[in-house]
């Protein structure tokens, strides 16, 4: 019973995906750079200030809550067997980014308007620095390196490798008008890093 949402928390969701969807609606009629702030608010029925209550910045409606997305992932990452290879382990934790998106059209869509933003790029990029941050640990310890107050800089590559072969899939896979196996995309990615 303590996991079930509360009629606010349900609201709260309501109301945060009602903005999410007429946001995506506009940047993809007007484009992302074209699209404010104040016209989501007003397409939605909210103040500028309410917008703000439900989304820190808008690049926050396209990419979604990264820090609580990268925490899936971690969490992910540290749940797979302890045997697994660094490799296999973040492939597979990266799955749980699909189950957190909607539908595949959904996706297609936020792909293309992530494409043709310099700001989603920018900010894509900082998430990635703080992904990296967040794994490392864990893919340290799968690569049997010792431990250490700071994460070793051999993790830090590897998780920006694993996360450049994602956006490597992702990119391949909104090419293909999301016909291509984006799972299939990622393994090739690493087979080639790999050599």
């Amino acid at each position: 019973m303590a996991d079930t949402p509360t009629l606010r928390e349900r609201a709260r969701s309501a109301a945060r995906a009602e903005i999410a969807a007429t946001a995506v609606r506009l940047f993809a009629e007007h484009g992302f750079e074209a699209t404010t702030v104040d016209q989501i608010a007003a397409a939605v029925g909210i103040s500028r200030r309410s917008f703000f209550h439900y989304f820190g910045s808008k690049e926050d409606v396209v990419l979604g809550d990264t820090d609580a997305l990268g925490e899936t992932v971690r969490a992910a990452l540290e749940a797979r067997p302890a045997q697994e290879s660094a490799w296999t382990a973040i492939g597979e934790a990266f799955k749980e980014l699909r189950r957190c998106a909607g539908s595949e059209k959904e996706q297609l869509v936020l792909a293309g308007i992530h494409d043709q933003a310099p700001s989603l790029r920018a900010r894509h990029l900082e998430k990635h620095l703080r992904w990296q941050q967040l794994l490392a640990p864990e893919i340290q310890r799968r690569l049997g390196l010792p431990p250490s107050p700071a994460p070793d800089p051999r993790a830090l590559a590897f998780v920006a490798a694993a996360l450049a072969c994602l956006d490597a899939a992702v990119d391949a896979w909104y090419r293909s008008g999301g016909t291509d196996d984006i799972e299939h995309l990622f393994t090739e990615a690493v087979a080639t890093l790999r050599g």
